[in-house]
């Protein structure tokens, strides 16, 4: 069932959303050659901690996964997309890095991504990155009242297939409220016209996942949880908490 959100709900949430920009900017601003995933995971809890909010992500456990979430953030890094355990790994110089956060605070979620290189980003990877946001900017654009669901996934989809990305299957945004996975889903395909009619008040995270060497396939690992492009090839994801508005799309997850 979709739930649609008062001006009320979006301000708390906008508010655990501050929590979710600050944390994703100081593990970004920490993530340097050296040092292990873990020790971002880390800094993320303690800015969690530190803004009164709790993590949204640990102890998190869908059905389809076989063992809750055992960390506060995920650090995906290079071929993995999405769902990346922080853990002893070292990052090194280059290395492309997905960071995915959740906090709650006061009953509310919000919920957001961002991808980086370590250090210097070869051009490939400039361009992966930039792409992937430019999808998800694409995307916010189309979130306004009257539109279809369908408009926001095709917006992603277009981005990535004009310039030979693949797109992971299987993932995509959701709704997000007083938990962190709500109806609708978000798929990152579609066709325009199509889909849930878009309101005034639906509250949902939007996050494009592109794969650079121009597949769909990908794999989980053993972990249960990370989730890598099957070719190989690196990965880049974005994401905002956003709230439809009668003036449009507002986006709830920046500082």
């Amino acid at each position: 069932m979709v739930t649609y959100r008062s001006p009320r709900e979006w301000k708390i949430m906008r508010e655990a959303g501050r929590v979710v920009a600050r944390t994703l900017h100081t593990v970004r601003e920490a993530a340097e050659p050296g040092i292990p995933l873990a020790e971002l995971d880390a800094i993320a809890a303690r800015c969690i901690k530190e803004a009164g909010a709790r993590s949204s992500f640990l102890h998190y456990h869908p059905d389809w996964s076989p063992t809750p979430y055992p960390a506060t953030i995920c650090v995906s890094v290079n071929e993995a997309v999405v769902h990346g355990i922080p853990n002893g790994r070292v990052l090194k110089e280059g290395d492309v890095v997905s960071v995915d956060c959740g906090a709650e605070l006061g009953g509310y979620h919000g919920d957001a991504a961002i991808t980086f290189a370590v250090g210097a980003a070869d051009e490939e990877a400039r361009r992966l990155m930039d792409v992937t946001r430019t999808a998800l900017e694409r995307a916010i654009e189309q979130a306004r009242p009257g539109g279809r669901m369908g408009d926001i996934s095709h917006a992603i989809m277009r981005t990535a297939r004009d310039c030979g990305y693949g797109i992971l299957q299987g993932c995509g945004g959701h709704g997000i409220g007083t938990r962190m996975h709500e109806d609708p889903d978000v798929p990152n395909m579609g066709r325009p016209g199509r889909g849930l009619k878009l309101r005034e008040g639906l509250t949902i995270a939007i996050e494009p996942m592109f794969h650079e060497g121009g597949g769909d396939a990908a794999e989980v690992l053993p972990d249960g949880w990370t989730i890598v492009t099957a070719d190989g090839s690196r990965a880049a994801h974005f994401e905002h908490t956003i709230a439809i508005t009668a003036d449009g799309p507002v986006v709830l997850t920046l500082p």
